[in-house]
């Protein structure tokens, strides 16, 4: 037996829809760590980030990263990216284009950094960027900071480096892989159309 989204538009939309928003809080969800792909003219880079919102009212997703990250460089020059989520046992591929924006110190970011633990705050405490050069194998930390000998107050000073990047959803490809035959479609949320595609 199929199930009720395999040929339904609105069952589609809620399914992919529950999805994002099951993977806001449930760190088992595989679409929880989607591949974010960013580009400008021939520097074309993904990388895994952790989904932190999903806002189905205002076709939104959002990750945060550090300030000092070669991708905000690239998404200050090309703001347009791409999320890519799988879900194996669900046999569900989603290929999201997305506009981004980035929030660095504002109310978005202390929004976020109020509920923001201690022992991911200290990923906004190292001296080097993202991506920094070594010499030997590092966290980027001083050992006082692996060990989580701080304070929350001390890690306020990581927040300058915290940032929000919010993703406003463009297009949405949706790939369900059945035996019967697989369904593709594609939801335009920015024109809004909805097409079925050949898998």
């Amino acid at each position: 037996m199929q199930p009720a989204y395999y040929e339904n538009i609105e069952e589609i939309q809620n399914k992919y829809w529950r999805m994002l928003d099951d993977a806001v809080t449930n760190r088992n969800s595989p679409f929880r760590i989607p591949v974010f792909i960013c580009a400008h003219q021939d520097d074309v880079d993904g990388r895994i980030v952790v989904l932190r919102k999903s806002d189905r009212a205002n076709n939104l997703l959002q990750f945060h990263t550090d300030l000092r990250s070669l991708k905000i460089d690239i998404l200050k020059k090309n703001n347009q990216a791409s999320l890519l989520f799988y879900d194996k046992e669900e046999k569900i591929q989603l290929r999201v284009k997305v506009d981004c924006e980035i929030n660095n110190q504002n109310s978005i970011t202390k929004e976020s950094w109020k509920k923001t633990r201690h022992i991911s705050r200290r990923c906004y405490l190292t001296d080097s960027p993202p991506g920094t050069k070594s010499k030997n194998p590092t966290s980027g930390m001083i050992s006082k900071l692996e060990d989580f000998d701080y304070t929350i107050e001390q890690s306020e000073l990581g927040y300058k480096n915290f940032t929000v990047i919010q993703c406003k959803i463009k297009t949405i490809e949706w790939l369900y892989l059945a035996a019967k035959g697989h369904r593709r479609a594609r939801f335009d949320l920015k024109n809004d159309e909805i097409l079925w595609l050949v898998p």
